[in-house]
């Protein structure tokens, strides 16, 4: 299979190291299993890739300060896995990221892999675990949920997360080999979008089973509820809103507090998560009324075709409630079909510690502008037809998975591991930041970087949205804009204002289709290079397509010599340099762990 011959992610905190033998007197705090089954969604049987045999698999509570022990089972025949815990920076446990060609060696089939999690402080939110590896993504997924190691920053009585994904039913191989092949065949949209597994494409009384029914939110009056949207979709940025339930508060934004933002209705896009406060209804209003059930209504939003569907908000009421008999025939929500100007410029953090390190723009020391737009490596656009083989490219290259997995490129981290070979900074200078020998971002302890993604339409002039993602270290959101980014005027807005803290926001589009390869849209993100985020990190846009066809990027913050002197010494890390090596474990041998953190439980 593809994505087999991949890298590994450095040290990159001061920790505990303690090398051990998980034998059978160690215990995992969860157990994932992927396996290779026959589920259904939206009512259609599909072959997917799931964990713990459902889709999405179940929550994961973890808590800050404290270490989690997951294992992971690769049960899928002929195929590799990895767990990446999407938000989380996993720099001080140097293996346990799960991001293909960056962080670790893939789980062969037939083996497993302990990850070490440990949240730190601030790391209490909303995020969610997935596959990474080719498009496995869009069934192998669950919600992740880390608690506060005190008081949570707001009071409210209830807290529900709500997992949103695609379906297709086209299965993941197929879909693959579509998008890298000569000539390019795209997925198509989605069959349907699910809110926790359910499509709500069909009446509670007309589905043939329930993974097409509405998705039943219980909620009792009177009370308020934390709301945790978390985006796991594939493709789709979705717009919801709540029957009558308009008076909604944003309070964290990609696991980071912020302050009250009020707002009355959720839009999240791939990988983005978003907690709403809702304050429910008087038992008076709706248990002594003649409605205490309000429709959910969603759609797909920036995409050719809206896909929709329902979720039911049902109050907890004494008297005996029947569900609809139907589905509406008209939504009874209205939603908007503006998506750049959600919450732009809106949100602000909560953390005065975090508020106060943002750096300035006096601060930047160097702006690196990476232009995205579709490139053919083989072909010709004619006649409206990308008649070729076609990949996402920044600034005209391309990073593609299976390309460096196929060429079986030493990976990034071993080579400076074991050789000191890092990116040339004189020679990236040269080309807007980016190292063509080492297809690498390279960046010096002490930078303070603008990072501008702008939105190219390429020779097809159609615009397409992206949520950008970036792994490790959180940025600080400079927003978002149409034409191109002009520092000093978007300075302007942060004379009294602070940007949250985010790892996945929009680079969106401003128009459907214009003149080819012209630029309208940027996205700017801020962050400093400290010894705490040293180390080789992917920046990605997380659209599952979008990335297997190559849209990502590979950065590494410090030196050869800073970032080996991260690295536990050996015996620790060698169990992890190799494909299937010590530190997996088989049915027949048990692997040997590198335990980073003192407080383990086990």
């Amino acid at each position: 299979m593809l994505f087999r011959f991949l890298a590994l992610l450095p040290f990159l905190a001061g920790a505990f190291a303690e090398y051990q033998v998980h034998d059978d007197t160690f215990k995992p705090d969860y157990v994932l299993e992927a396996t290779l089954d026959d589920i259904k969604i939206n009512c259609v049987s599909r072959s997917s890739i799931v964990f713990n045999g459902t889709s999405p698999g179940p929550t994961i509570y973890l808590q800050e300060e404290q270490t989690t022990w997951i294992r992971v089972y690769n049960k899928i025949p002929d195929n590799n896995v990895t767990v990446h815990w999407h938000g989380l920076s996993q720099r001080a446990a140097p293996f346990s990221d799960g991001t293909p060609l960056v962080s670790q060696w893939p789980i062969p089939a037939g083996q497993f892999f302990d990850y070490e999690i440990r949240p730190e402080i601030g790391d209490a939110g909303s995020y969610f675990y997935h596959s990474h590896v080719g498009f496995q993504i869009v069934t192998a997924f669950g919600a992740l949920i880390v608690r506060d190691a005190g008081k949570p920053e707001y009071k409210y009585d209830g807290d529900i997360p709500l997992l949103v994904g695609d379906n297709y039913a086209t299965e993941d191989e197929v879909i693959e080999q579509g998008l890298l092949a000569d000539p390019f065949k795209w997925s198509g949209e989605p069959q349907a979008i699910t809110i926790q597994g359910n499509s709500g494409n069909k009446s509670f009384y007309e589905a043939p089973d329930s993974s097409c029914m509405p998705h039943v939110v219980n909620v009792d009056p009177g009370k308020v509820y934390r709301l945790r949207f978390i985006s796991a979709t594939a493709l789709s940025m979705i717009k919801l809103g709540i029957e009558d339930h308009e008076n909604l508060t944003v309070i964290e934004a990609d696991g980071s507090y912020t302050k009250p933002a009020k707002i009355d209705h959720v839009q999240v896009s791939p990988g983005q998560r978003y907690s709403y406060l809702m304050k429910t209804k008087s038992s008076k209003e709706v248990c002594g009324g003649d409605k205490s059930q309000y429709w959910i209504r969603y759609e797909s939003r920036d995409r050719p075709k809206v896909i929709s569907g329902y979720a039911l908000l049902k109050y907890r009421c004494d008297k005996n409630q029947k569900l609809p008999t139907s589905l509406p025939e008209t939504s009874p929500i209205e939603l908007s079909n503006s998506t750049a100007d959600y919450l732009e410029y809106a949100l602000e953090g909560l953390s005065e510690k975090n508020n106060r390190a943002f750096p300035r723009l006096s601060e930047v020391t160097r702006t690196v502008v990476i232009q995205i737009n579709q490139i053919l490596t083989t072909g010709a656009y004619v006649n409206g037809t990308l008649n070729g083989t076609v990949a996402w490219a920044q600034n005209g290259l391309p990073w593609k998975e299976n390309v460096q997995a196929e060429r079986r490129q030493v990976p990034y981290l071993i080579q400076i591991y074991e050789n000191g070979t890092t990116p040339n900074y004189t020679l990236a200078l040269e080309h807007h930041g980016f190292d063509p020998e080492t297809k690498a971002f390279p960046a010096k302890v002490g930078e303070v970087l603008d990072i501008v993604w702008e939105n190219n339409n390429g020779p097809t002039g159609g615009w397409d949205y992206h949520p950008m993602h970036v792994h490790g270290y959180h940025v600080y959101d400079l927003g978002s804009g149409n034409g191109t980014y002009n520092a000093t005027e978007n300075e302007a807005h942060f004379e009294s204002f602070t940007p949250v803290l985010r790892d996945t926001t929009n680079l969106y589009r401003y128009a459907v289709k214009g003149a080819p390869h012209h630029t309208a849209g940027w996205r700017a993100w801020r962050i400093r290079i400290t010894e705490e985020n040293i180390g080789a990190w992917m920046m990605h846009c997380h659209i599952a397509q979008h990335q297997v066809m190559g849209m990502a990027t590979v950065w590494v913050f410090g030196d050869a010599e800073q970032i080996r002197g991260k690295f536990p010494a050996p015996p620790y890390t060698q169990g992890y340099l190799t494909y299937g090596g010590s530190a997996y474990g088989t049915e027949d041998d048990q692997p040997w762990v590198n335990e980073y953190y003192s407080d383990k439980g086990n």
